[in-house]
């Protein structure tokens, strides 16, 4: 009835009712797992660890790095069970005292309007949080109540001190920090200065800067030894340049981060048809810095599998200067164009030099040729004929 009104063409119809509905339309690509996401997450699950005591030897490590429901949780229970563990205090100091017996008002108490666990409990509450209504106080009658109340004021300062120490840290964590400092989707490989380079690009959104921030680069795959040992993470460190040299960048704009792929590197064979989602490769990089404002040191982290190479692409510019200042186009920051680059290896064009030439000439050779095309089509406006010169 769709075909017929237009809506679907006929042919379509046709195909979807000669297709076997038994058989999957998509098939899930199949994908090595990440050892670093794309967020800088690591993606490693921790199993059988035996010695759990270890994580109660650094609480305060221990409570930063729970769940926020987990430690909004532990904050709500310490101060509760603090003030009942003193609520309980209180009012045994005044049953053994005999405060709590009626008929017996021309005694001096211990404390002040306890007559119950209830009076207990708030006169524990605001001995701990320093309130102090002005019902309720400590008399000079029992020394044990004047110690309690010291000791109860040292406990609760402890608590304040690492609860709100705690929650302090949680909200300054840096990689909070790490949220706006931004890579490229995608890395590309081409040509810079006659040789390959791996080249990514990262940016800083905010307008404080990273002070002394550097930037480090892994590959990481699976490898075997001349033994037979098998390393399933084989981590290899590779320099990274940028436009002033060395690892030491100024992240006032967005940079072109770039790596020299020579003999010294693990790169050296790679060649574009490797660039697939079942290649064993992938590409940590690392930024870490000291935060301006706050003095903190954070670290920002990414990766880039096989097929999230490109080559043969180059980064297309997005800072300009406009009215004496100079503005990024954030919008094009991951934007990349296709450049001509040999499709070779590293290894293959420092061993035939011939391949570059070659490409440099087809480069420049293909502009003029479209040109003298383009003059060759075009007709003159007017012409001169024989005759009228005689």
């Amino acid at each position: 009835m769709l075909s017929r009104k237009g809506i679907i063409p006929e042919e379509y119809v046709l195909t979807r009712l000669a297709e076997d509905p038994t058989e999957p339309r998509y098939r899930a690509r199949e994908r090595r797992a990440r050892f670093v996401s794309k967020k800088g997450n690591c993606n490693v699950a921790h199993k059988n660890i035996r010695e759990q005591g270890r994580f109660l030897q650094d609480v305060f490590t221990t409570l930063v790095d729970l769940k926020w429901p987990h430690t909004l949780l532990i904050f709500t229970m310490s101060f509760l069970c603090s003030w009942l563990l003193f609520a309980m205090v209180w009012w045994l100091i005044a049953f053994a005292h005999g405060d709590l017996a009626p008929g017996e008002g021309s005694m001096v108490p211990c404390v002040t309007s306890i007559h119950s666990f209830s009076s207990a409990f708030l006169f524990s509450i605001e001995v701990q949080v320093t309130i102090g209504f002005g019902g309720r106080m400590v008399t000079e009658e029992c020394p044990v109540a004047i110690l309690i109340l010291i000791v109860q004021n040292i406990v609760g300062l402890m608590i304040n001190a690492i609860m709100l120490g705690c929650i302090f840290m949680k909200t300054a964590q840096a990689h909070r920090r790490a949220e706006t400092l931004i890579f490229s989707k995608h890395a590309v490989i081409t040509l810079r200065n006659g040789r390959l380079c791996f080249m990514l690009r990262v940016g800083d959104l905010r307008k404080s800067m990273i002070i002394s921030a550097t930037i480090h680069m892994q590959v990481v795959r699976k490898t075997t030894s001349p033994e037979g040992e098998v390393v399933p993470l084989h981590q290899v460190d590779i320099p990274m340049e940028n436009g002033v040299g060395g690892n030491s960048i100024f992240l006032v704009a967005p940079l072109i981060i770039y790596h020299v792929i020579d003999s010294n590197s693990p790169l050296y064979d790679l060649a574009p048809s490797d660039l697939h989602h079942h290649q064993d490769l992938e590409i940590i990089v690392i930024l870490e810095g000291v935060v301006e404002t706050t003095g903190i040191t954070t670290q920002a982290r990414t990766s880039y599998l096989a097929d999230e190479i490109l080559w043969g692409q180059r980064f297309v510019p997005i800072v300009a200067e406009e009215d004496g200042r100079y503005s990024v186009d954030y919008s094009k920051f991951g934007n990349t164009i296709k450049v001509p680059t040999p499709l070779c290896t590293a290894r293959q064009l420092d061993e035939d030099r011939s391949l570059l030439d070659a490409l440099t000439l087809a480069s420049t050779r293909g502009p003029l040729r479209k040109r003298s095309v383009a003059v060759a089509k075009t007709k003159p406006k007017f012409s001169i004929s024989p005759d009228s010169l005689s």
